[in-house]
């Protein structure tokens, strides 16, 4: 499959539709060439994840086994993170390209991007391409799976300390059965690559932000969105909720693990559940804080002349108004001098209105929510349904 003109293109930018694994689904007809099939590739790949440690855990005799602390089947962050998590990875590939494919040629259609830069937007595209692409990144990714997620993260930080259905406590350390072995070096790498690929597309979204950044844009600040025209790019916060849900998810299985195993409490996990809802803000919003400079320059411009223009507007308007400049057959009733006036005084409240972020308080309140929504459930941990409903009430009602 050749490179694709990113002349052609802008009115089809993805952020998804590229490298070597997004081959290799087509290839196994997991996909299409607009990430049909999603269904599929979730229970495909889920269940590689999963059934194989269900069936050796079974076979080993520690689905429901009494002998260790952990059974498969109560381990909650097993099936949260390989029957909730990798779907919802899956499903925000989907969402991503739907929501943000028409992105960069609304810089064009906005006429945001200067005649004279349109070549310097196209290679920028071009380079955001040739790195989604990279076969390379892809396998920098898996040999950072194997070298640090597995030997080092998942072993120091994400097993329990007790007897489970994957290992067992020893004195050399931790010795794997054989579901184990599959979990550590099949499912939890599956996981970890799928996740990881996420934050490498967002670095790749990040460049291309910076990149046009770096372009003299043509920015309005009297535009109605409050951002120079850069308002469309609020929306992009909103196909990332899926990846927000599963990051959500994997915490939630996480903490629930803990509670059920451990006789830990959810408010002993307030400063995690925090770090995680900081965590997918910044993910989302941070690409965006690129246009700041740009965006406080434009501001600082527009009220230096629009606020020229309404000294001009409102001294010549005293004078004919108030100090007898007016001739005495114009009649103040029916003149277009006080809408003019109007007029410049909401154009120029639309410029001291200017945000210098194309950021909106409802896209980081509904992140963060779409963030908490899987660790809300274990709210039932430390407080009985019908008392949680009666407080709910009593704040809404």
């Amino acid at each position: 499959m050749g490179q694709p003109n990113p002349i052609q293109d802008t009115t089809d930018f993805s952020l998804v539709l590229g490298g070597p694994l997004y081959q290799l689904f087509r290839r196994a007809h997991l996909t299409g060439n607009t990430l049909e099939l999603v269904r599929r590739r979730c229970i495909i790949i889920s269940l590689l994840a999963w059934v194989p440690l269900l069936v050796l855990s079974a076979l080993q005799g520690k689905l429901l086994s009494a002998t260790v602390a952990v059974p498969f089947l109560s381990d909650l962050d097993v099936h949260v993170r390989f029957l909730v998590a990798i779907p919802l990875l899956i499903v925000a590939e989907l969402v991503v390209h739907e929501r943000m494919r028409f992105v960069a040629n609304q810089f064009l259609e906005r006429n945001l991007i200067p005649e004279n830069s349109r070549p310097q937007f196209h290679a920028t595209i071009g380079s955001v391409w040739r790195l989604r692409n990279s076969v390379l990144a892809e396998v920098l990714l898996v040999a950072l799976v194997y070298s640090v997620g597995i030997l080092i993260v998942w072993r120091q930080y994400g097993t329990i300390e007790v007897s489970t259905w994957y290992a067992s406590p020893a004195a050399s350390g931790s010795r794997f059965t054989f579901a184990g072995m599959w979990y550590g070096y099949v499912s939890m790498p599956i996981f970890q690559f799928l996740l990881l690929r996420w934050y490498f597309r967002l670095c790749v979204w990040c460049w291309f932000l910076y990149m046009v950044s770096r372009i003299d844009l043509n920015l309005t600040p009297t535009h109605p969105d409050r951002v120079g025209g850069l308002g469309f790019l609020s929306n992009t916060a909103y196909a990332f909720i899926p990846l927000a849900l599963a990051h959500g998810a994997v915490l939630s299985g996480t903490i629930a693990n803990r509670i059920l195993h451990l006789g830990a409490s959810l408010l002993g996990f307030k400063i995690e559940i925090a770090l995680i809802v900081m965590l997918v803000q910044v993910l989302v919003f941070a690409p965006l804080v690129v246009f700041a400079a740009q965006l406080a320059r434009t501001k600082r411009n527009g009220l230096r002349e629009y606020g020229t223009l309404a000294a001009r507007y409102v001294q010549e308007f005293d004078i004919k108004w108030l100090r007898g400049g007016a001739s005495v057959d114009e009649s103040l009733v029916g003149s277009g001098d006080i809408q003019s006036l109007a007029d410049l005084g909401n154009s120029f409240e639309v410029v001291r209105s200017m945000r210098i972020t194309p950021i909106t308080r409802n896209a980081i309140v509904e992140l963060g929510i779409a963030t908490l929504l899987p660790v809300g459930p274990l709210l039932l941990t430390i407080m009985p349904l019908e008392e949680l409903v009666k407080k709910l009430l009593g704040i809404l009602l």
